[in-house]
């Protein structure tokens, strides 16, 4: 392969001889540029300046970079052409991501995607609904009276966590443990390798899954590994690599996503009260909310040489897909950086298209919707702490770092929101 060197405002490096001048940025998924003024927003500049619907970038070890709506969808369809058996950058790291059903192609990944989605339908949900509001209204009775909390500790590190740990029937004592080595996956901050990450996840789990094996439960993680693919059942290695990958989707991104929703209705009293005087909105704004505010990139290795908005792709490149663009595309979606409740025919790919979609999609919704029925029925009117610095870091999954949340310890009228009974004075 051909080498060039070129320039940009930040370095001087080297580029294949297959990548356009004019289609080369300089962009940091982990460290977006301007990602300290709004994570959405650090991404959306990208968007906007891009010459093409793909970009190429030096940063970790060169990659491509999708722009737009229409060419997410068509690469996370194409598993033809752009492969999950790597999908994080650098690419040497992401040859070290092993999970199952994450990292490999149709139609071997079939078997195993039955497996997982057995545990996450729209019905296995709504039987656990009542836990998560049980819990939603505990965590928020927990704060109310102090008038003011970090949300992202008190409450969007607990529930979706906690209520996954029980879907698997894990101990909560070690969500901290646990969160901590997802986070050195999604979002690593140097202190801890990758692969020792895995490794940890794999180590907790092997006496997990041996007890599970011979003891089964009626929890999603003994379904897991007491399942059949192709009429055989799992092996040892693949329950160990089905448990961890779903132990690690389950730990963060519910758990992040909630912070970016609360934070935007905390700095947008019309909206906080739309939902309140209108409840019937609520699918309509909890989509709307997935819409503008998703967090994950993920990655896919070009299979062939092939062609892809007028460039050429060489076999073993990576491309990286920003979920967070599609949303945001004004070709997909007009004025895509408002929030409209009443928005028709919304687009986007948060919860990813194609074989490898979101099976978590029908909770992630479900606690949105609790979240936002819980919370205002009882804290309708509330802001960001005058103080607070609100930090915003990019990854896997993008995040911010702490949300303090302020409001009036007077106890609301009565609000009830759908879902459920009056909670507006309990």
């Amino acid at each position: 392969m051909g080498v060039r060197k070129m320039t940009t405002e930040a370095a001087t490096f080297t580029a294949p001889d297959h990548v356009p001048p004019d289609r080369v940025v300089d962009f940091d998924m982990y460290h977006p540029p301007g990602v300290e003024k709004g994570f959405h927003a650090a991404w959306k500049k990208l968007q906007d300046e891009a010459v093409g619907d793909i970009v190429w970038t030096p940063r970790n070890g060169g990659h491509w970079i999708l722009t737009r709506g229409r060419a997410i969808h068509d690469v996370f369809a194409d598993y033809q052409r752009f492969s999950n058996k790597c999908i994080l950058v650098p690419k040497e790291v992401g040859e070290k991501h092993t999970l199952l059903p994450t990292t490999i192609d149709p139609p071997e990944h079939r078997p195993y995607r039955m497996l997982l989605n057995s545990g996450l339908t729209p019905a296995a949900v709504r039987r656990i609904e009542g836990s998560i509001r049980q819990l939603a209204g505990s965590l928020i009775e927990q704060v109310r009276a102090e008038g003011r909390c970090n949300f992202t500790t008190a409450y969007a590190e607990k529930l979706p966590i906690h209520i996954f740990l029980m879907l698997v029937d894990l101990p909560v004592e070690d969500a901290p443990k646990l969160k901590y080595w997802a986070d050195q996956m999604t979002r690593p901050d140097g202190s801890m390798p990758f692969e020792d990450a895995t490794r940890a996840f794999y180590d907790y789990l092997d006496p997990v899954v041996d007890r599970l094996r011979e003891r089964p439960g009626d929890d999603m993680l003994s379904h897991l590994v007491n399942g059949e693919v192709d009429g055989r059942k799992v092996t040892k290695d693949e329950a160990l690599a089905l448990s961890a990958q779903v132990l690690i989707a389950g730990l963060d991104t519910v758990v992040n996503f909630l912070s970016f929703a609360m934070l935007f209705l905390a700095r947008n009293p019309d909206h906080r009260q739309e939902l309140v005087d209108n409840p019937e909105l609520m699918p309509k704004a909890v989509e709307e909310l997935f819409r503008r505010f998703p967090l994950v990139t993920i990655g896919r290795l070009v299979k062939e040489d092939t062609r892809f908005d007028g460039v050429s792709l060489r076999a073993g490149d990576m491309v990286i897909v920003p979920t967070e663009l599609h949303g945001l595309d004004e070709r997909e979606n007009r004025c895509p950086m408002d929030v409209d409740f009443h928005r028709e025919d919304i687009s986007h790919s948060t919860f990813g298209y194609g074989p490898h979609r979101c099976p978590g999609m029908h909770l992630a919704r479900a606690e949105l919707a609790v979240t936002l029925e819980e919370w205002l029925s009882r804290i309708p009117d509330f802001q960001v702490a005058p103080d607070a610095d609100i930090t915003y870091r990019g990854g896997l999954v993008g995040c911010i770092d702490a949300l303090p949340l302020v409001w009036s310890t007077e106890k609301p009228r009565a609000v009830p929101l759908a879902g459920g009974a009056d909670q507006g004075t309990a």
